[in-house]
């Protein structure tokens, strides 16, 4: 599909408007969820052991690169309106489910920020804060010239709040804003390369975007080799547990989404093994253990996990006694498929001296 294709002469005056607050607010195994933790532990991490690096990441983000980069202009009037109705839905769950998960982060730093005591976690907070609020509103406003913008108040109100310790926040988190980093970016080289597939200007943010995720996830990475009994014994299977958890969610989700890959001229299976490639390679700064991606055995239970996906699905549309028992399949499917991809074998390698990378990809 190419621009002409994506998007038709006009709007159509009697498209139905979704319900972005609902999708938002929805929980399911695969939507981004709010978080809370124990904020008194906290009050005692100490980043000692990583304190020169630390410093510059925090002059960094106070020096604030991307201050007037969330800006947008008339060249968004009207193009969601007008693209044609699949690639309108898919675009739009995209948005509000990227919103989603950086309006949760929002929430969560602020908390953080406000309860701590700890001075560097203070600082580190607010910053984080900042950064994902900023995103946060910039896609709702691109969301509100549709007219279906979301109220974040009540979005924080009615979101079910999930209890995580505080490790388990570091690992999930600096996941995510790794492969958020890695999406955007091969995304925005994908579009510099053909143009021709740039169906909407956001895309036109995503290089400044993504860096910012990507700072986001060294200071999560200088946390946890700040502790290095994080990163050893037992806890290499905690890390393995939410490197397999991230990169399938990613999987199935990205393929629920045809429309949307075909419109940016991608397949969704080959944008996910490079987003997995360069999210690998970004890893080894903290994470011993990577996951074993160009196995032909990996990628099928990944695969299985879609598949699964899809049972799921295909129950809950049906419903009745048949619904049931394919939903029930389904789960046993999915389970055994992240059952089969937890154990396979993994890479593992020594973690380098100097923590802080740079956004090369």
């Amino acid at each position: 599909m190419n621009a002409h294709t994506s998007i038709t002469a006009a709007a159509p005056q009697d498209a139905a408007k979704p319900d972005t607050l609902a999708m938002a607010a929805h929980e399911t195994v695969l939507s981004p969820r709010f978080y809370t933790t124990d904020f008194d532990a906290l009050d005692k991490i100490d980043v000692s052991l990583v304190r020169a690096e630390w410093d510059q990441l925090m002059a960094d983000m106070v020096a604030d690169p991307n201050k007037k980069h969330f800006r947008k202009n008339e060249s968004f009037d009207g193009v969601i309106s007008a693209l044609e109705p699949e690639l309108r839905a898919e675009f739009i769950d995209f948005l509000v489910s990227s919103l989603t998960s950086e309006f949760s982060g929002c929430i969560l730093y602020a908390e953080i920020a406000k309860r701590t005591k700890n001075p560097d976690m203070k600082q580190l907070f607010k910053l984080l804060a900042r950064d994902e609020s900023r995103h946060a509103g910039f896609i709702n406003e691109t969301l509100k010239d549709e007219g279906i913008g979301i109220n974040l108040g009540f979005l924080t109100k009615s979101k079910k709040y999930h209890y995580f310790k505080p490790k388990f926040i570091w690992y999930s988190v600096y996941l995510s804003e790794k492969i958020g980093y890695a999406r955007y970016i091969t995304i925005y080289r994908q579009l510099a390369r053909n143009p021709q597939y740039k169906f909407h200007p956001i895309f036109d943010w995503f290089e400044q975007w993504c860096n910012d995720e990507f700072r986001h996830g060294e200071a999560f990475a200088m946390i946890m080799r700040a502790d290095p009994k994080l990163l050893k014994g037992l806890n290499k299977l905690w890390i393995r547990f939410f490197l397999v958890a991230v990169y399938a969610t990613m999987y199935v989700r990205d393929h629920a989404r045809p429309a949307f890959h075909q419109a940016l001229g991608v397949d969704p299976t080959e944008y996910d093994y490079e987003v997995f490639k360069v999210c690998n390679q970004i890893t080894r700064q903290v994470y011993p253990i990577e996951l074993d991606i160009d196995s032909p055995a990996f990628r099928q239970q990944m695969e299985n996990m879609r598949l699964a996906a899809l049972k799921i699905e295909e129950g809950k549309r049906a419903g009745g006694l048949g619904g049931l028992a394919k939903r029930v399949s389904g789960m046993a499917g999915a389970g055994l498929a992240f059952a089969r991809l937890y154990f396979h074998r993994t890479h593992t390698h020594e973690l380098p001296a100097t923590i802080r990378m740079h956004p090369a990809w």
